[in-house]
């Protein structure tokens, strides 16, 4: 039988129909014949309201005690919606058993609030599939070496689906999200954005990574580096379409040696308005500088996105960055306590206001002058470019927060997006 993992988010499992309906959709999968492995959200907002008890309580000062019992609060959401799918799925006459991250064992490192999955034993599950069972584990969540329960970060299900399916060797993962497919971009900033049927890895992983919010990145990187092929479709299509059809629809995510694999010049324009810039300025011009201001931002567990150091003058530069917009403020703390008086400067500058919008296709590669492209398209605008980063299969630029949904229609418009087939 071909064992396949479904993974349900929020809005699926939000309220006691909608259970009732993935329940019939992952029944209607094991009467098939498959082996069924489901891998369900909290209840929508369900995580929110449980982060926002814990906040009402918490000390102004973050720890990782602190971030230890909010990964004991945020990983209760999920051990409700397990619990009631299994009884959902037994109120359709199928056998089936939830099991949280820790009975698995889903194994992490102890990084709370945002671990990362070492390992999973599976033999506890391979034994109830064996007996016929559906079986329905917990996302986001796992153990550390010390037995502490651990969170995967937000929209960690997605990553804890693609883990358990490459753990097990399983035939496909669908991912059941409230769209129906991946698309050329957000369908709510440019309504002519299209669905695509096929996209690469590659290309998701930089979708996701550029602020693309239907899969985690992390997710993308398990399946890449595991080869597990990957669907994102909707969970609000009737749960008794035909089998064949469910199996088909939504959007595949592939490799790009795929004979059937399109090799469109961009595929899509992802965006993120969730960047901050940090600009130290009057730095000295000496080897060691990047890592001395980048290594303490790392030591925090702070991720750092587009950086850019100016040309020197007078042996002193200026160095920006971008960091999450939640990081900013404690970025800019601790490189005023920390950084600056080493550096022999006081002079820093922040921006809230950014965005990062990024243009993505494998076929870049083989293709001369789409930066130019976009920059055109961006310059007939009248929209200024702060910051530039570029990889062979995408292009970013930071530009003002207002001007983000003006650039993405301007450049799904300039490639011919709107023209991609359906």
């Amino acid at each position: 039988m071909t064992l396949i993992v479904h993974k349900y988010g929020g809005t699926s499992m939000g309220s006691v129909e909608r259970i009732r309906n993935v329940a019939k959709r992952v029944a209607k999968w094991a009467r098939a014949g498959h082996q069924m492995v489901v891998v369900p959200s909290a209840m929508s907002g369900e995580t929110n309201r449980l982060l926002g008890l814990a906040k009402e309580l918490s000390p102004a000062s973050h720890s990782a005690a602190l971030a230890r019992e909010l990964d004991m609060i945020a990983s209760t959401g999920e051990q409700v919606s397990v619990g009631l799918l299994a009884i959902a799925l037994k109120a359709e006459g199928v056998e089936s058993v939830s099991y949280t991250g820790w009975q698995v064992p889903i194994k992490t490192d102890s990084a709370y609030t945002k671990a990362r999955i070492e390992s999973i034993d599976d033999a506890r599950v391979r034994a109830d599939l064996a007996a016929g069972k559906v079986v329905v584990i917990t996302g986001f969540q796992g153990i550390d070496a010390q037995g502490h329960v651990t969170t995967l970060g937000r929209g960690g299900s997605d990553t804890s689906a693609v883990a358990v399916a490459a753990a097990m060797k399983a035939a496909e993962c669908l991912i059941y999200t409230d769209v129906d497919g991946v698309y050329t971009t957000d369908p709510r900033v440019v309504p002519e954005a299209k669905r695509l049927d096929v996209i690469s890895f590659e290309e998701m992983l930089e979708m996701a990574s550029l602020g693309s919010k239907v899969l985690q990145i992390r997710s993308v990187e398990f399946a890449g580096k595991y080869r597990v092929p990957l669907r994102v479709l909707s969970s609000f299509t009737p749960w008794d379409i035909p089998i064949e059809e469910e199996a088909k629809s939504g959007t595949l995510i592939t490799f790009e040696e795929d004979e059937q694999m399109e090799q469109a010049v961009v595929s899509g324009i992802a965006f993120n308005r969730d960047e901050a810039k940090v600009s130290i300025l009057g730095v000295p011009d000496k080897p060691g500088i990047a890592f001395n201001i980048l290594g303490a931002v790392a030591d925090a567990n702070i991720e750092v996105d587009v950086i850019i150091q100016n040309l020197s003058k007078d042996g002193r530069t200026d160095f920006s960055f971008t960091v999450h917009r939640n990081d900013y403020a404690r970025t800019v703390d601790l490189l005023k306590a920390k950084v600056l008086p080493a550096l022999g400067t006081d002079r820093i500058e922040g921006d809230t206001r950014i965005c990062k919008v990024s243009i993505v296709g494998i076929g870049m590669r083989s293709h001369v002058g789409i930066a130019s492209k976009m920059f055109r398209a961006l310059s007939e605008e009248g929209i200024n470019i702060q910051m530039i980063s570029t990889s062979e299969i995408k292009t970013s630029v930071v530009i003002d927060e207002k001007y983000m949904e003006l650039a993405v229609r301007a450049l799904h418009r300039a490639f011919d997006l709107d023209q991609a087939a359906a």
